[in-house]
């Protein structure tokens, strides 16, 4: 006869799923899984989300320093520079309600 009743058993289980522990005995390559799932995962961690610095702040900073003359974006004055062009030669991208679809209906 076992030392456990079986209510003893059962509570063990429960308090041991309740609290993030194993329920049944397991084998050492069972225990690798759990040991893997139970770590927090790679993304997550800090040293992995803090690798490359916060794009959007960059990007912002960047902007305010070309908006002030401090740093030369030379693509973005090239698109600057391509939309002057289109609209100089009238190509740009017509208003809202003058497009294909709307001159089409009058």
């Amino acid at each position: 006869m076992s030392s456990l009743s079986e209510y003893a058993l059962r509570m063990t289980g429960l308090s041991a799923w309740l609290f993030g522990e194993i329920a049944r005995p397991t084998d050492s390559k069972s225990m690798k899984v759990v040991k893997l799932f139970s770590e927090q995962p790679l993304a997550k961690r800090k040293e992995t989300s803090d690798w490359y610095p916060n794009h959007n702040t960059y990007f912002a900073l960047m902007g305010t320093l070309r908006f002030l003359g401090l740093y030369r974006d030379e693509h973005q004055d090239f698109k600057d520079e391509q939309l002057c062009l289109k609209k100089l030669h009238c190509k740009g991208k017509p208003r809202k309600g003058e497009g294909k679809r709307a001159t089409k209906k009058k």
